[in-house]
């Protein structure tokens, strides 16, 4: 049994647009991973109403396909579970870094929000174009 058949199934009645688009995209991950289903991707085909939900269920198939391949790892399983399932592998090194809550600087708390020192006489001098 394939990875698609696990995931998905293939004894569906009827499929709306957006669902034959997310198992195209499944079976171009699939094909990309050496287990193309041609009969499971021509029965989405036909099942589409019309020739632009078609053409949508094909680009799926080929962005599925496309990504497939240039999934950075080469376990099959791994890339299966990033691309289809949603589940994200992180490797160790790939930990947040930065700031001071070890968050990247573009999501750190800016120091604009912090209060201002109260022994400061900052706030009451005259502004520097001002003098």
């Amino acid at each position: 049994m394939s990875r698609y058949e696990q995931q998905y199934g293939t004894d569906w009645g009827t499929l709306d647009p957006e669902e034959g688009v997310e198992r195209a995209y499944a079976l171009g991950v699939a094909a990309s991973l050496g287990e193309y289903d041609r009969e499971e991707l021509d029965a989405i085909r036909e099942e589409m109403s019309s020739a632009y939900n078609t053409s949508m269920v094909e680009l799926a198939f080929q962005e599925g396909k496309s990504e497939g391949k240039e999934a950075e790892s080469e376990e099959t399983e791994t890339v299966w579970n990033e691309l289809v399932v949603g589940e994200v592998t992180l490797e160790e090194d790939d930990g947040p870094t930065g700031g001071r809550n070890g968050l990247p600087e573009a999501m750190d708390i800016t120091e604009v929000l912090d209060k201002p020192d109260r022994d400061s006489t900052d706030a009451v001098d005259l502004p520097e174009f001002l003098r």
